[in-house]
C-alpha cells in the first residue's frame, strides 16, 4: 500500500481533532508492514513526518497544522477533502444491501420446505 494513501485515509479517521505525528507513522507502520515487505519503523517515521511537514506549508494543501506540537490534520475547506472524506468513509449503502440479503434469505428458509417432517 502507498505510504500517502494510508496517511490520508489515517487523517480522514481522525476527524477535525487530527493527529500527532508520531501515531500517524506508528498506524501507518502497522497498516503497511508484513511478514513479506518488512519495513523499518524509523524509515516509515521520517517519511511520514517530512510528507506532513512538506505538505503543512503550502496554505492550499488537503493538510493542515492541527492544534499543538506535531498534530497534523486534514484542511476540511478544501474540495479534495470533501472527496477524500467520501472515498474513504463507509458505504452505507452496502451495508443496507447485506440487511436486505439477509431478511430475504430469512423468509426464504421459512418458506422452504422440510423433507424429514
Amino acid at each position: 500500500m502507498n505510504f500517502d494513501q494510508e496517511i490520508l485515509r489515517i487523517l480522514t479517521l481522525a476527524g477535525d481533532n487530527g493527529l500527532k505525528t508520531e501515531k500517524i507513522a506508528r498506524h501507518v507502520f502497522n497498516s503497511c508492514n508484513s511478514m513479506f515487505t518488512p519495513l523499518n519503523y524509523k524509515d516509515v517515521h521520517s517519511y511520514v513526518s517530512q510528507f506532513l511537514i512538506k505538505n503543512a506549508k503550502n496554505p492550499s494543501s488537503i493538510i493542515e497544522k492541527g492544534s499543538g506540537h506535531g498534530v497534523y490534520k486534514l484542511n476540511f475547506k478544501d474540495k479534495l477533502a470533501e472527496q477524500l472524506i467520501l472515498k474513504f468513509s463507509p458505504q452505507k449503502e452496502q451495508t443496507d444491501f447485506d440487511e436486505t440479503t439477509k431478511a430475504n434469505n430469512s423468509s426464504d428458509s421459512q418458506l422452504s420446505l422440510t423433507l424429514f417432517d
